[in-house]
């Protein structure tokens, strides 16, 4: 069937592209921006080419245009932000893809096939994408498998220690900009779930921060010689478990009473999943888990 002719009812379009079809008959009355074929009944009809322009003013409604905003960038350039659009959507599918194979690679205990497979994925997108969409997204998937053990805990360090090989060559690779501050990352007391920390630090690291990571959870009194004698701005602490975070919360509380100038910054899946309480109470500290809230979290912290 063409992609111009009349294929989806009025129904069947509003669930595909989850609006009202209310507001679908209110865009087309007020933004004639497509014009649905009607049947012998006279019910409207689109076509695979309606529905692709349709997905795409959402997308941009959904990011915080308004509708008449999203119809006028539309009008301006309509195919060419189609194609744009279209090619994203591709690639966006062959990332998903890779971590799909990557997973399994992992989950199958096969490292030359993991190699191969990051090699693919560096040499692909960049290292910001690999880390937030790609690590990151296989990080949770992989955690969340092993807590309700649909994987044996052999699989879970297999792929913990290969990611955290990879990454570490990239972090260790990476030129520091002398004028920035220091940093430290830790993970919080009893925590031994280290990679989501690896990938902020890595993170912190691109940004030209020097950067001392010390990984997995350290003697209590031993972070004292650390911050002692290398005298950090920031220290980030991560925990992943939530038997660990009573612990974490009150090491942050401590440390701060010691060292007033440290600024400490939080996170990790426990963090996450706090109490509005508790997040509220440590506001300040939370460098939220996405890329943008790190970035404004330490762009605050610089200024």
């Amino acid at each position: 069937m063409s992609t111009n002719e009349g294929k989806y009812n009025i129904k069947a379009a509003s669930k595909m592209l989850g609006i009202q079809p209310g507001t679908l008959r209110a865009w087309e009355r007020r933004y004639q921006i497509i014009a649905p074929v009607r049947n012998e009944s006279g019910h409207r009809l689109y076509t695979e080419e309606h529905i692709r322009i349709l997905k795409w003013l959402i997308q941009k409604v959904n990011k915080g245009f308004t509708i008449s905003q999203a119809v006028s960038l539309f009008e301006k350039n309509n195919q060419a932000l189609l194609e744009t659009e279209h090619a994203h959507s591709d690639q966006e599918d062959m990332s998903t893809e890779l971590l799909n194979q990557l997973m399994e690679a992992l989950l199958e205990f096969n490292e030359g096939q993991a190699h191969e497979l990051m090699d693919k994925i560096f040499s692909l997108y960049s290292v910001e994408k690999v880390l937030i969409d790609i690590l990151g997204t296989l990080l949770v998937k992989i955690g969340d498998m092993w807590e309700n053990d649909e994987i044996s805990s052999a699989h879970e360090h297999f792929a913990s220690a290969f990611l955290r090989s990879r990454i570490g060559m990239i972090l260790h690779g990476l030129p520091v900009n002398g004028f920035l501050p220091k940093t430290v990352s830790v993970c919080g007391p009893g925590e031994w779930h280290e990679l989501g920390l690896l990938i902020y630090t890595l993170f912190v690291r691109r940004k030209g921060f020097e950067t001392v990571y010390l990984g997995t959870s350290i003697a209590d009194d031993d972070i004292h010689i650390v911050l002692k004698e290398i005298d950090p701005k920031f220290l980030f602490l991560s925990c992943t478990l939530s038997i660990n975070l009573p612990k974490t919360l009150e090491m942050v509380t401590a440390l701060k009473e010691q060292y007033p100038s440290l600024i400490i910054g939080l996170g990790g899946t426990a963090v996450d999943k706090m109490p509005e309480n508790k997040k509220s109470e440590f506001h300040d500290h939370l460098i939220g888990s996405t890329m943008k809230d790190w970035e404004d979290w330490l762009r605050v912290r610089m200024n």
